[in-house]
């Protein structure tokens, strides 16, 4: 047998027998990592101990210590483990796919009775026995029919139908985890002990058809979540009961905000309280982007489909988008429309009108727009993943040099509102070119380079996310860190020459000729329920005073206080503060607790006291201590707070 030449992290190349597998390799190294190894990178690739290799190649062997594999590896194992538990306490279920997803994994079975919460318990029991047992994982590569043959004798019709849609060229490979046996494209631990028996969870049961097709059979799917240690599994069942508290739509409920109906799917009912959240954050980012030198426009929902046609978007974007049939006087073919799934095709219509010359440019165009997007029922989730919503939507059209500087421009502007609203903590990721786009190799290097540079130039570091970009241009994406620890991608930039093209979009040079402008598709806030949405989770609905619906409660204590409350509701109602009096017979701890519920952040109690000497009595949300205040003093106090950022 030829020998392999294999190279080491550490720049050290020594010759192999080919063949040989990892797992020998790391046993060649030293005992104690052959007991730690748990897979490989070969040429950069994720590979089993078992997989041998046959040509010289690259390696790193990888431990527990390598997060990403390493998390990786638990988490698939895991799925095979829940499975091969499910078919020992019920030998009549079928089995069917299993994948990793983000924090754990899930797999789907076919089982005439449902789970319950109890099964769940006696599946996590049977899962930490068979890790106990640290029964030996295996693999092996069979022939296609070997394999086929291998699931009809043991009835199990989901994984023929798997080999059957597994392309010629790809090896159909068969693991053991002890004796029980499933097909997967690998890679797994050495064996079932190396799982960490006290860093999982199974989370819940939902309904599942089988690969998606609601025609097929009704599967049952169990979701698990996993981590390398007990303290990283304990931190994220924590955030997880922490993100229940400040689900939006429970928040929404108790603050009045919104709410969703079945006559209207994926489209939120506002309610004034959340209006006035809606209007007030509207209005700021309507301020910031006049000083920041863009023009505001409005344009149509409703467009005839030549115009998606001409924009390509309805070859691409068909199936998510509304279409509307009109019957104009009567004409034998109904015109074709559809609701707007974006403003930019409308937007160029707006540059194209009347001549506009390289003095012109950068031309920065704004618009809240009302945009309408087919999401399949499943994927709708209150008001972050909706089908109607408005956008902080902005096109800045532009010469090619000016691409930098206005990215860096726009990442400054960016900056600015993240931290009127409360966040500091967010990365940017460059999304670069893929294998099936437009354009030459050199403006993908120019475009790649101006979005790198501008970047350096505002003073942000970026992870690059390889061949995520879109088929015509490179984008930028800027993803928020909330206080629980979760990410929540929200603002883009996107380079485009594409669309100024097909919708023959140009602008007179200094030498006199046509140019076609670059169009940087750009958002900050993304669409405003979903942000609206984030901001109510991050501050658990204790938003920030200048964006809080109800700002003041003046809540009386006893009646002879019922015309001072008005007196101190319209005083501050002067300074420019939301408030309103609460001149119930009511007792104040129920009040005050009621209004807490709501998430007012103020409320001011008035009894004999406050009336004469004219004072009020501020609590705080959330604080259990209060103060008592002159009228004047809390109106210039509140009225400060009211202020938006942007204005203090």
């Amino acid at each position: 047998m030829a020998d392999i030449f294999l190279t080491f992290p550490d720049g050290s190349q020594r010759n192999f027998a080919q063949g040989i597998t990892p797992a020998e390799v790391a046993a060649g190294i030293s005992t104690s990592l052959a007991k730690k190894a748990i897979s490989a990178q070969v040429n950069g690739e994720h590979w089993d101990l078992q997989w041998p290799i046959e040509s010289d190649s690259s390696i790193a062997i990888n431990t527990m210590k390598d997060e990403a594999p390493a998390l990786e590896l638990v988490r698939h194992d895991l799925a095979h483990i829940m499975a091969r538990a499910v078919q020992e306490l019920w030998p009549d279920v079928k089995v069917t796919i299993g994948p990793v997803i983000q924090h754990g994994w899930y797999y789907d079975f076919d089982r005439a009775e449902p789970f319950t919460p109890e099964d769940l318990g006696l599946i996590e029991k049977k899962m930490k026995d068979i890790i106990n047992l640290r029964d030996e994982v295996k693999t092996e590569v069979w022939p296609r029919e070997k394999a086929i043959a291998h699931y009809r004798e043991t009835g199990e019709p989901y994984k023929v139908e798997l080999i059957e849609s597994i392309p010629g060229d790809e090896p159909i490979r068969m693991y053991w985890h002890g004796a029980w046996q499933d097909l997967c494209r690998g890679p797994h631990l050495q064996h079932t002990g190396q799982v960490p028996g006290d860093a999982f969870k199974l989370m819940s049961v939902a309904g599942a058809y089988w690969r998606g097709d609601s025609s097929r059979a009704m599967l049952q799917r169990i979701y698990g979540v996993a981590f390398r240690n007990k303290e990283d599994l304990r931190k994220h069942l924590n955030m997880l009961e922490e993100a229940a508290k400040r689900d939006h739509r429970k928040l929404g409920r108790e603050m009045e905000l919104f709410h969703m109906q079945e006559e209207a799917p994926g489209q939120v009912f506002w309610h004034p309280n959340g209006w006035k959240v809606y209007t007030t954050l509207q209005d700021y980012m309507r301020r910031m982007q006049e000083r920041d030198g863009y023009v505001e426009v409005n344009t149509p929902q409703l467009v005839n489909r030549k115009l998606w046609e001409e924009s390509g978007h309805w070859d691409k974007y068909q199936e998510n988008m509304f279409i509307v049939e009109v019957d104009e006087d009567h004409a034998r073919e109904k015109a074709i429309n559809a609701l707007k799934p974006m403003n930019c095709p409308c937007h160029v219509q707006v540059f194209n009108q009347g001549l506009k010359s390289y003095r012109d440019l950068p031309l920065r165009m704004a618009e809240f727009g009302s945009c309408a997007r087919y999401e399949p029922s499943g994927a709708l989730h209150g008001i972050m993943r909706v089908r109607g919503f408005t956008q902080d939507d902005g096109h800045i059209f532009c010469a090619e040099d000016q691409i930098t500087p206005e990215t860096a421009k726009f990442i400054a502007f960016l900056a600015r509102i993240y931290a009127d609203l409360g966040f500091h903590d967010w990365t940017i990721k460059l999304s670069t070119r893929p294998e099936q786009r437009i354009g030459s190799d050199e403006t993908w290097d120019s475009m790649e380079t101006a979005l790198g540079e501008a970047c350096n130039a505002a003073g942000y570091e970026f992870e690059i996310l390889e061949g995520e970009g879109a088929f015509y241009g490179p984008k930028l994406e800027f993803t928020l860190t909330d206080a629980i620890g979760r990410n929540w991608q929200c603002g883009t930039l996107q380079v485009d020459a594409n669309l100024p093209e097909r919708l023959d979009a140009s602008f007179i040079g200094a030498d006199g000729a046509k140019h076609r402008p670059v169009m940087l598709h750009r958002a900050c806030l993304g669409s405003f329920e979903r942000f609206i949405g984030i901001l109510i989770e991050e501050h658990a609905g204790k938003l920030p005073f200048w964006l809080a619906p109800r700002q003041v409660v003046v809540a009386t204590i006893v009646s002879e206080a019922d015309d001072y409350a008005r007196e101190v509701v319209e005083t501050l109602k002067a300074a420019g503060v939301r408030a309103e009096a609460d001149l119930r017979n009511e007792k104040i701890n129920y009040k005050v607790r009621e209004h807490s519920v709501g998430k007012v952040p103020v409320i001011l109690a008035l009894g004999h006291r406050e009336v004469e000497e004219r004072t009020v009595t501020l609590r705080r949300l959330g604080e259990k201590q209060t103060r008592v205040l002159e009228l004047d003093a809390v109106a210039a106090e509140l009225a400060g707070e009211a202020l938006p950022p942007d204005l203090r």
